[in-house]
C-alpha cells in the first residue's frame, strides 16, 4: 500500500505549480482555463475509461468537489478583491483539520492539531496578503463565496474516505464532467477566445498537473491517510507556490514571508507527528 504523506505532498507540489502556469493564460477567462485545463487531465486515465461508471452518488460527489469549488472560487474573485478571496479561500485546510472528527469515525482531535492548523492557516494568511489585509462590507457577498469554496474542497476531500470504494481512475470521469460543466459556464459569461499555441501547450500542463494529476494523489492521500495530518501539510501549498513564483522571476520573497515560512512549517510539523500511545506517556 502507497503511503499517504508522499501522495499529500505530489499532489501540494502540483499545485504550486499553478500560481506559475497560470500567471501565463492570464489573459484567457478562467472558466475557459478550468474547463480545457480539467478535460486535459481527464486523459490521465481515459485508457480505463470503463472503470469512471460508478454509484450516482459518487459522481454527484466528484463533480461537487471539482466543479462547485472553481465555480465558487472565481465568482468569488469577481464580487472580492483577490487577496482577501484568497486568503479565505485557504481555511479549507483548517476546515479538514477541524472537521475530520464528523466525517472520520475515531479520529478526534487534539490541541496540536488545532494549534498547527492555526498556525498553518496565519502563515499562509501572510504569504497570501503579504500582511496587508483590509476586509470591506462591500465585498460581503465575495466573501461568501470564498468561504462556501473552502468549505465544499474540505467537505469534498473528508468525502473521499466515506465514499463506498471506487477506481482511483474515476478521478479521470470526475475531471471531465466538471470540465464540461466549466466549459459550460465560458459558453454563457465569457467571450469567446482565441488561445495561442503557447497558452495551448500550458493549458495542457495545467490539465497534467495541477488541474489534473494532483487530483488523482489527492483522492488516494485521502483515501488512506489521516486528514489531519494531510490538512495541515496543504498550507504549503501557498509557501511552495510563492518560491516558485520567485523562482521564475514572477515574484519576490518579502521579510514578512520568512515569519510566513517559519509559521507554515511549525503548523505542518505539530499537526503530522505521530501521537504519543498512552502507554508510552504514562511510562514517561
Amino acid at each position: 500500500m502507497k503511503h499517504p504523506i508522499p501522495l499529500a505532498l505530489g499532489a501540494v507540489l502540483l499545485w504550486a505549480s499553478l500560481a506559475t502556469l497560470g500567471a501565463l493564460t492570464r489573459s484567457l477567462p478562467p472558466f475557459f482555463v478550468v474547463g480545457v485545463s480539467l478535460c486535459v487531465g481527464s486523459l490521465l486515465s481515459i485508457h480505463r475509461a470503463k472503470e469512471w461508471k460508478v454509484p450516482p452518488l459518487t459522481a454527484l460527489a466528484g463533480v461537487y468537489g471539482l466543479f462547485g469549488y472553481h465555480f465558487l472560487l472565481f465568482f468569488a474573485f469577481r464580487h472580492a478583491p483577490a487577496l482577501e478571496a484568497n486568503l479565505l479561500n485557504y481555511l479549507w485546510p483548517l476546515l479538514i483539520v477541524l472537521l475530520s472528527p464528523w466525517f472520520r469515525p475515531g479520529i478526534r482531535l487534539n490541541h496540536r492539531h488545532i494549534l498547527g492548523g492555526a498556525l498553518g492557516f496565519i502563515g499562509a494568511g501572510l504569504i497570501v496578503t503579504g500582511g496587508q489585509l483590509a476586509l470591506s462590507q462591500q465585498y460581503l457577498p465575495g466573501y461568501l463565496l470564498a468561504i462556501a469554496a473552502a468549505v465544499v474542497w474540505s467537505t469534498f476531500s473528508l468525502l473521499l474516505g466515506r465514499l463506498p470504494a471506487f477506481p482511483g481512475s474515476a478521478m479521470g470521469g470526475f475531471c471531465l464532467a466538471s470540465g464540461l460543466l466549466a466549459l459550460l459556464c465560458h459558453a454563457l459569461f465569457e467571450p469567446a477566445v482565441n488561445p495561442s499555441a503557447a497558452q495551448w501547450a500550458t493549458l495542457a500542463l495545467l490539465g497534467l498537473g495541477p488541474m489534473g494529476g494532483a487530483f488523482f494523489l489527492w483522492e488516494r492521500a485521502l483515501r488512506l491517510g489521516d486528514p489531519r495530518q494531510i490538512g495541515s501539510l496543504s498550507y504549503s501549498t501557498p509557501l511552495l507556490s510563492t518560491l516558485l513564483l520567485t523562482a521564475s522571476g514572477q515574484g519576490h520573497l518579502s521579510p514578512l514571508a520568512s515569519v510566513a515560512i517559519l509559521l507554515i512549517l511549525g503548523g505542518a510539523l505539530l499537526g503530522t507527528l505521530p501521537a504519543r500511545s498512552r502507554a508510552a506517556a504514562g511510562a514517561s
